[in-house]
């Protein structure tokens, strides 16, 4: 159930261009002082896709900067063994999730931890806080075996994965709920855009909701709300199909593909599902280009287009966020600014129009 009525404030999406961790934690609260997350710095090699949620995977080998899960490892047999008895003792035996091999660590995490920190001086003036974690496909598709092959395709490796990162989400709903307001997790799944395409052929829709509704067990264990980022198009009746709380798309260059699925739509509102919708472009081509009042033009015509499905405008404010596209640590630093200017500015603009 949500606490939460977003009323179209700004959220963003983790990644920034920027080194500096407590500067980035700033701009954060900055820009998004309600929703607020905490950062990915992708010029930091841990802080990848894979390797910052990685860590306590059994097996883990490295070959030319590049990891995989080394099957021939003697030691192989006896990490999963210990691997499953960790994570049973946590979700069976009561075992204390605090000192796991799922917790986050601040070589991997250390946005995490800044947030964290500059979160609990700000208690009280927040609505709710914001997680991320690398969704299952996307992360079961990167990571691979001895034998270069995608870990989705063996279906322990894929289930060890799964528990992994579902306890990594739970460790961090829980140390958010310490300090107020329904937490926010996504999952972020730019691999589910190789959904549907040669690819993928032999990952079914079916094995994508399984993967998705068991990582959401434990943000929902922990009264979270759950989210899952996808930066391009998609086989978007997964992540209906999954229950998800919040669906987070590029509102800006594929509205048409996501609205194609009415009936979804329709349901996911009266559910009480939330849009993120990333109105707002990351690509440096239209980041100048842009201004609030185009895209808040484009929001509202988009939002008749909702209306005309049967969704009541009044819902579509209250239910939604709005968000980059994208996550910005691939662009600039100026242009990242001007995307969280952008954000801002068309949220506040929206919700003006609204008072």
């Amino acid at each position: 159930m949500s606490l939460i009525s977003p009323q179209c404030r700004p959220l963003l999406i983790g990644s920034l261009p920027i080194a500096d961790h407590s500067e980035a934690t700033e701009l954060i609260f900055e820009y998004t002082p309600e929703f607020p997350l905490w950062p990915q710095l992708p010029m930091y090699q841990e802080e990848g896709m894979i390797r910052q949620y990685v860590a306590g995977f059994p097996s883990i080998g490295e070959c030319d900067g590049k990891l995989f899960v080394d099957g021939t490892d003697a030691d192989f047999d006896a990490e999963v063994l210990s691997f499953y008895e960790e994570y049973l003792m946590i979700t069976e035996g009561g075992g204390p999730l605090e000192g796991s091999r799922f917790e986050l660590t601040e070589k991997y995490a250390k946005g995490f931890f800044t947030f964290m920190e500059a979160a609990e001086k700000r208690a009280g003036s927040f609505l709710s806080l914001k997680g991320q974690t690398t969704g299952p496909v996307t992360f079961c598709t990167g990571l691979v075996d001895q034998n270069n092959r995608a870990i989705f395709y063996d279906d322990q490796l894929r289930d060890i994965a799964i528990k992994l990162l579902g306890l990594k989400a739970r460790w961090q709903t829980r140390k958010m709920a310490k300090l107020g307001g329904q937490p926010i997790m996504f999952f972020d799944e730019p691999g589910l855009a190789g959904l549907g395409t040669s690819a993928y052929i032999t990952i079914t829709q079916e094995d994508i909701v399984a993967c998705l509704m068991e990582v959401f067990e434990g943000v929902k264990a922990e009264k979270g709300l759950t989210g899952v980022h996808v930066c391009a198009n998609t086989e978007w009746p997964v992540l209906f199909d999954a229950k998800v709380d919040i669906v987070s798309f590029d509102a800006y260059s594929y509205f048409d593909r996501l609205v194609l699925y009415a009936d979804k739509l329709v349901e996911f509102f009266a559910r009480g599902g939330f849009l993120a919708s990333g109105i707002v472009p990351t690509s440096p081509e239209f980041i100048e280009k842009e201004t609030v009042d185009g895209l808040v033009a484009k929001w509202f015509e988009q939002t008749r287009q909702l209306v005309a499905l049967g969704i009541s405008e009044e819902v579509v404010y209250q239910q939604s966020f709005i968000t980059p596209s994208c996550g910005t640590g691939a662009v600039s630093f100026a242009q990242a600014k001007r995307v969280l200017e952008l954000t801002k500015g068309v949220s506040d603009k929206i919700r003006t129009s609204f008072s």
